[in-house]
C-alpha cells in the first residue's frame, strides 16, 4: 500500500515561486510588520508608521518591474493537467500596478488625514488594515482558482469595512460602514453559493478547467451548472457596485476618512472589475450568450443612474462634492462594464478587455487627484460643499488647475486627452461588438455627465463668496497632487501609453 503513496506525496509539493507573487506578500509582510511596531512606538513617534506603509507599497509595487519579462504561474497542479492557482500575467501585472499604486496614493493622503484626526483614528490599527487590504486586491488579478479568488475579495474588502468605520465616536461612520459590511456580506453569500453550484456541477475550482467542464457538463447538473453561474456573476456585480447593487455608495463615501473614500472608488473598484473579468472572460466563456446582454443593460442602467444622481448635488449641500464623487464613481463603472460586456459579443473577448482596463488606469489616476484636492479643501471645510471650491483659483492657483484638469480628464474634455481617448476606446469597443445602442446610450451619458463637471470646474474660478481661505499644502498631500497630475499630464501627452492596452488585449 505504500507504493501508490509515494507519487501522491510527491504531488502535494510544490515549488513556490516567489518571485511571482512577491508584490502581494511584501504588502502582507509590511501590514504585520507595521501592527508590531505600533505595539512599541510612543504616540509621538507614530508617524514612523505612515512613512513604513509608503515604503512597503513602493517596494511592492517596485517588485513588479522583475516580473515583465514574461509570464509566471505557482501553486500549481501537477501534469498533464496543468492547472495554476496563481499565474502573473500581463493582466495581473497591470492591474496590480494600478491596485498598489492607487494604494500608495491613498497612504500619502492618510497621513495628512491621521494628523488632522489623530484623536479620533488610531494609526496602527489604519495602517494594518490599508495594507492588509491591498494586500489581498494585488493578490485577485493573479488568482486562477475560485477558491483563492473569493479568498483574495474577502482580505480586500474586510478590512475595507473597518476602515471605512474607524473614526471613534462618528455615528456617521459607523452607519457608513455598517451599509458597506450589510451589502458586501450579502454578495459574498450569493458568490459562495454560486460557486458552490459550479464546483458541484464540474467538480474543479481551476478558472481554465472549469471553463472546459463546463460546457459538458451532465444533463442532471446542466441547471444546477446554469444556477452557479448567474449566482456568481451576481455575486461580483455587487462589487463592482452597478446599479441596482450600488445604494451604499455615496453614504459610504461621505462617512468613511476621504482618503479611504478614495481607496474605496479605485482600488476596490479595481478589484470588483478584475473579479467580474476573470470570472466572465476566462471561467465562463462558454455562458456568452447569456452574461454579455445582461451586462449591457446593466452598463446602460449604471451610468445612467450614478449620472443623474450626480447631477441632483446642490452646491450648498452638506458633503455635495464628496456625494457629487461617489455618484460620478458609480457612472464611471458603467462606462467599465462595456468593454466587458462587448466581450460577450466578441470573437476575441480578451482583446475587448484592454478597454477596460486602459479606461481604469486613467480613471485611477484623475480619481485619486480629484480626491486629493477634496482632501485638501475639507481641511478647512469640514462640510466639503461644492460652494467651498468657488475662488479656490484665487487662493490655490495650482491646485484649483489641477482639479480642473483632473474633471476635465473624467468629462473627456482637452486638456484632459487621456480621458478623450479612454472613452473613444470605451466606444469603439461597443461599436465592434454591435453594440450600437449601448454606445448611444453611453453618449447622452457623457454629455449628462459635462454638465455637472463644467459646473464644478466654473466654481473654480469664480470671486470667493465672503474672505478667501488659503488652504496650506502639507509634504504628504503635496507628493499625491504632483503624482497625479503628472501622471495625467503624462498620459495625456503620450496616451499611447495606455491605451496600446486596448489595441493589443491583456491576456
Amino acid at each position: 500500500m505504500s507504493a501508490p503513496a509515494q507519487p501522491l506525496a510527491q504531488s502535494l509539493v510544490q515549488s513556490v515561486d516567489w518571485l511571482a507573487i512577491a508584490p502581494p506578500t511584501i504588502a502582507a509582510v509590511a501590514a504585520l510588520a507595521v501592527l508590531v511596531a505600533d505595539l512599541f512606538l510612543p504616540e509621538a513617534r507614530k508617524p514612523l508608521l505612515g512613512w513604513t506603509s509608503v515604503a512597503g507599497l513602493t517596494a511592492a509595487a517596485l517588485m513588479l518591474l522583475p516580473l515583465l519579462d514574461g509570464d509566471r504561474s505557482t501553486f500549481c497542479l501537477p501534469a498533464p493537467a496543468r492547472a495554476c492557482s496563481y499565474t502573473a500575467d500581463h493582466f495581473t501585472l497591470v492591474v496590480q500596478f494600478l491596485v498598489l499604486g492607487g494604494a500608495l496614493l491613498t497612504a500619502l493622503l492618510s497621513m495628512t488625514s491621521l494628523g488632522d484626526e489623530r484623536r479620533r483614528i488610531p494609526a496602527g490599527e489604519y495602517w494594518f488594515l490599508l495594507l492588509s487590504s491591498a494586500a489581498g486586491a494585488a493578490l485577485l488579478p493573479a488568482s486562477r482558482d475560485l477558491a483563492t479568488l473569493v479568498v483574495a475579495l474577502e482580505v480586500a474588502s474586510l478590512p475595507a469595512f473597518a476602515l471605512v468605520g474607524i473614526r471613534h465616536g462618528d455615528r456617521r461612520s459607523s452607519e457608513a460602514a455598517l451599509k458597506f459590511f450589510l451589502s458586501s456580506v450579502t454578495a459574498t453569500a450569493v458568490t459562495l453559493l454560486g460557486i458552490s453550484f459550479v464546483y458541484a456541477s464540474t467538480g474543479t475550482l481551476y478558472l481554465t478547467q472549469v471553463a472546459q467542464r463546463v460546457q459538458h457538463v451532465d444533463g442532471q447538473l446542466h441547471t444546477l451548472a446554469q444556477t452557479g453561474v448567474v449566482l456568481t456573476l451576481v455575486g461580483f456585480a455587487f462589487k463592482t457596485a452597478a446599479v441596482p447593487f450600488h445604494f451604499w455608495v455615496p453614504d459610504t463615501y461621505v462617512g468613511a476618512p476621504l482618503p479611504i473614500a478614495a481607496y474605496l472608488s479605485v482600488v476596490g473598484k479595481a478589484v470588483g472589475f478584475s473579479g467580474l473579468i476573470l470570472v466572465t472572460v476566462v471561467a465562463f466563456p462558454s455562458y456568452a450568450d447569456a452574461w454579455g446582454p445582461a451586462l449591457a443593460a446593466l452598463a446602460a442602467l449604471t451610468m445612467t443612474v450614478g449620472n443623474a444622481g450626480a447631477l441632483r448635488q446642490r452646491a450648498t449641500r452638506a458633503y455635495s462634492a464628496v456625494r457629487l464623487l461617489a455618484w460620478s464613481s458609480v457612472g464611471q463603472a458603467g462606462y467599465l462594464l462595456v468593454p466587458i460586456a462587448a466581450a460577450g459579443y466578441s470573437e476575441d473577448p480578451r482583446k475587448a478587455i484592454g478597454s477596460t482596463v486602459a479606461y481604469a488606469l486613467m480613471y485611477a489616476a484623475v480619481n485619486l487627484g480629484a480626491f486629493a484636492v477634496a482632501a485638501l479643501v475639507g481641511r478647512t471645510k469640514s462640510l466639503n460643499r461644492l460652494s467651498d471650491y468657488r475662488g479656490l483659483y484665487g487662493t490655490n492657483p495650482v491646485t484649483a488647475l489641477l482639479l480642473a484638469f483632473f474633471l476635465l480628464c473624467l468629462a473627456g474634455l482637452p486638456p484632459g486627452v487621456i480621458g478623450l481617448f479612454a472613452k473613444v476606446t470605451v466606444f469603439s469597443a461597443a461599436v465592434d461588438a454591435g453594440l450600437g445602442w449601448l454606445a448611444v446610450v453611453m453618449a447622452v451619458n457623457v454629455v449628462i455627465a459635462l454638465f455637472y463637471y463644467l459646473q464644478w470646474t466654473a466654481l473654480l474660478f469664480r470671486a470667493p463668496e465672503g474672505a478667501p481661505a488659503r488652504h496650506r499644502l502639507p509634504a504628504p498631500l503635496t507628493a499625491a497632487l504632483a503624482l497625479t497630475g503628472a501622471l495625467g499630464v503624462v498620459l495625456s501627452g503620450a496616451p499611447q501609453l495606455v491605451l496600446r492596452f486596448a489595441a493589443t488585449g491583456l491576456f
